[in-house]
């Protein structure tokens, strides 16, 4: 990277910090009807950004929900095409009472920007933009195609996305998709995310008599749904915590040697965690750390069971019904169709008599995960590096982002995940706010990335 770019950056960083705030200052609510005309000019800024940035054929492009804003730089013949992936969208603000200042007015207190969005994802997607615009404005050339996609809709799931991405194959054609929406491991260590697991929701409703009875008239003439719920969800698991649905782990592909000892070198601090989290002891499946179960094994989870009298005191019924909602957490090659009807298989087998059963098939998403040899992924590590001082932490992620995987899947493209947010910065929480150490640092490490990505791919 040249001096020249890294010394726009420093003479402009407030007017780039007083334009992002003029983003942050916009409630792009996505899950809320009344702000679909902030969502419409959370995109207008999104257009207007890009092409003051230098982005060409710059569109505000309809879905079936909110609208995506797509804009392109194709000026470098023969070289690659990065495709750079975020959301306008933020969460709702509620409670608004435990905010220290309004989220929709952006301040800087101990140089951390507060506002809405400002690390989820318009501080980090912004990053972006004036990545590019540094460059074309000190070189007049970019070392790498570019295009952009920020869509509207993410923080409700994206739910119109995928089709949207369907249609527009040829469009987005590319040979890496970028996404900044993530964070470091901590303050000062750099990190990649080269997987994520994905998800396989399920609802199981037991059904026994018509309505609830009186314990004492009919207790031991029927079976009762909670007893016959409570032994379906026990068979889930053995005692060393490993899932007992046949054909569950039929498909996971195993840790590589390389990958079990990028995780080995983080040192992760297990007792740390435990006292964290503030259990008696860490548990889960049989011959894996935390680390690699959070990260790399495949989970079924009890999120709610309900059934029955909740008030104070007894009541005594047989409640006519009960209700369990579970989630899977899917690694690579796992389908969540799969998953879904070896569970409804399991359940109908674990069915005790005098009950029916129905389940019913919620969030689905598969998993993802990008060679971690790549080269792409490689050649983030470096830019990393050289900014931070440090060598990247490659990790995969525990939780789930459907769109990567459908990027994945639709595109056939490596996604790279390098976020620049820190995981204490309350994204989606009162008081979200991103640290402007991350910004100035992120900065640089887009311009170093564009730089080793065209002398990689």
């Amino acid at each position: 990277m040249q001096e020249s770019t890294k010394e726009y950056f420093k003479k402009n960083r407030q007017a780039h910090l007083d334009e992002l705030f003029q983003w942050l200052s916009i409630p792009s609510i996505s899950a809320l009807p009344d702000h679909v005309n902030d969502m419409k000019s959370g995109a207008d800024w999104a257009v207007n950004a890009l092409k003051s940035a230098g982005i060409e054929n710059v569109e505000v492009m309809p879905t079936k929900g909110h609208p995506a804003v797509y804009g392109e730089w194709l000026n470098a013949p023969g070289k690659p095409t990065v495709l750079i992936y975020g959301h306008y969208d933020v969460q709702p603000v509620d409670p608004v009472e435990l905010w220290t200042s309004p989220p929709f007015e952006p301040e800087i207190r101990d140089e951390k920007l507060y506002a809405r969005g400002a690390s989820d994802d318009k501080g980090q997607v912004f990053m972006h933009i004036k990545a590019v615009e540094g460059i074309l404005q000190t070189t007049g050339t970019l070392p790498l195609n570019f295009k952009f996609l920020i869509e509207g809709e993410e923080e409700i799931g994206s739910p119109n996305l995928p089709p949207f991405v369907e249609e527009n194959k040829d469009k987005l054609a590319a040979d890496v998709i970028v996404i900044s929406d993530s964070s470091l491991l901590e303050r000062g260590k750099p990190t990649i995310c080269y997987g994520l697991r994905g998800l396989c929701g399920l609802q199981i409703d037991i059904k026994g008599a018509s309505s609830d009875l009186h314990s004492g008239l009919y207790g031991g003439a029927v079976h009762n749904p909670i007893h016959a719920l409570v032994k379906i969800v026990d068979s889930f698991h053995n005692e060393d915590g490993k899932v007992t649905v046949e054909g569950f782990y039929d498909d996971v592909l195993e840790l590589t040697s390389d990958e079990k000892a990028a995780f080995e070198a983080l040192n992760m601090d297990d007792e740390k965690l435990r006292k964290q989290l503030g259990v008696p002891a860490l548990f889960g499946e049989k011959g894996f750390t935390p680390t690699e179960r959070v990260w790399a094994r495949p989970t079924l989870e009890i999120n709610g069971i309900y059934g029955g009298f909740q008030g104070d005191g007894i009541k005594t019924v047989i409640p006519s019904e009960a209700h369990a909602k579970v989630t899977c957490r899917l690694v690579p090659n796992q389908d969540p169709d799969v998953i879904a009807d070896l569970l409804k298989k399991h359940v109908q087998e674990s069915l005790p008599k005098g009950v029916t059963v129905e389940v019913t098939l919620f969030d689905k998403g598969a998993p993802y995960v990008t060679p971690f040899d790549h080269p792409a992924i490689q050649a983030a590590g470096r830019a990393y590096e050289k900014v931070y001082g440090v060598p990247a932490a490659f990790t995969r992620g525990g939780g789930s982002i459907p769109i990567v995987a459908a990027f994945d899947q639709i595109l056939k493209l490596p996604v790279v995940l390098m976020g620049f947010g820190l995981p204490d910065e309350n994204f989606h929480a009162p008081d979200e706010h991103f640290n402007l150490e991350n910004f100035d640092k992120g900065l640089l490490t887009l311009c170093e990335y564009w730089e080793e990505l065209a002398g990689t791919l």
